[in-house]
């Protein structure tokens, strides 16, 4: 692997467009049972609100060091203005935000006692965005392009409403057009309007979801084989060059379809102690997609982004990924 990859990674211009959140937390203290039902008191000592979704793929692709423009509709509410507050804080680009009076903010509040999740509250509206909504973020993204030189584009779906139809089928356009990269973390609902992307990463429940189809993963030979007529059939159907499907513990599985000949592999996980998988997966998408954008090869992509979510689910909360212990597990794991 080129040593001055991070460099370029760093000089990377990724656009995010999906659906974007609040992760608030309160965290605290358990030292008792509540007389009113068996679940824990938890003594608030300290409340924090951050990024999240969408977000959450922006901070990762900022703590590599690169530039990351987000693009969706939010509420016109308290909530927005406390998400708006923390992209000023974090200095990043709010040109791709548009709010609305007739949406309302996602929330995801988090009670986390003697550093274990207890509970998720959700406050959160998932109705497509309507014909105005589409129309207003599709001119902050026309705008956004024709203003930057954008090296990759994520879809960030979280089955919010962001991620319609025609907006996917307008912004992979536009991509095309301009030769930009473009990477999907799906969801069930839009799974089969993406097509022509660079690279498409459900997991192995949005994968047999999407495509309604089972996946024998009781050894490692039989989910291979399985995975890899699934894959080629995915990429096929839908004009998708790579095809990540991560496999949590297992790993995940690689189908390159730009050689004309499928390629496919199974990528091993990293050895790491998890604490919460919480936004595992934006690290992937996140570290995937500037990998590609820098040039390196899939496989090494595919490592790197692997060795990433582990990272990741080190620590307790969504955390975007820290750039230095990155390059040291990389550097590490190119010795070996």
């Amino acid at each position: 692997m080129p040593e001055n990859i991070f460099d370029r990674i760093a000089k990377t211009k990724v656009m995010i467009v999906g659906d974007v959140m609040i992760d608030s937390y309160m965290w605290g203290t358990v030292t008792r049972i509540s007389p009113e039902a068996p679940v824990p008191v938890v003594s608030v000592t300290k409340r924090e609100k951050r990024l999240g979704g969408a977000a959450n793929v922006a901070l990762n692709i900022q703590a590599m060091g690169s530039t990351p423009i987000i693009c969706s509709v939010m509420g016109n509410d308290d909530s927005s203005k406390d998400f708006l507050q923390i992209m000023y804080k974090y200095g990043m680009d709010r040109r791709g935000i548009v709010t609305s009076d007739n949406r309302m903010t996602t929330v995801k509040s988090r009670v986390i006692g003697n550093n274990m999740h207890i509970v998720r509250v959700d406050e959160e509206s998932t109705n497509p965005l309507s014909t105005l909504e589409e129309d207003q973020l599709l001119d902050r993204i026309t705008r956004t392009i024709k203003a930057m030189a954008i090296d990759a584009i994520i879809f960030q779906d979280y089955d919010k409403g962001n991620i319609t139809p025609r907006i996917i089928e307008e912004v992979s356009a536009m991509a095309r057009r301009k030769g930009i990269l473009t990477t999907v973390d799906p969801k069930h609902r839009n799974f089969s309007s993406f097509r022509d992307v660079s690279l498409f990463k459900p997991n192995l429940k949005e994968l047999r979801e999407g495509l309604n189809i089972e996946i024998d993963d009781s050894s490692d030979e039989a989910m291979v084989r399985d995975l890899s007529k699934a894959t080629i059939a995915l990429c096929q159907q839908q004009q998708i060059d790579i095809a990540l499907v991560t496999l949590s513990s297992r790993g995940m599985f690689a189908c390159d379809m730009r050689g004309g000949e499928p390629a496919t592999a199974l990528i091993p996980a990293c050895a790491h102690a998890v604490a919460d998988v919480s936004g595992a997966g934006d690290t992937v998408i996140s570290i995937i997609t500037l990998a590609l954008a820098a040039g390196m090869p899939l496989l090494d992509a595919v490592r790197c982004a692997n060795i990433a979510g582990g990272l990741v689910c080190q620590q307790v909360g969504v955390v975007p990924i820290d750039r230095e212990k990155l390059i040291n597990q990389m550097a590490m794991a190119s010795n070996e």
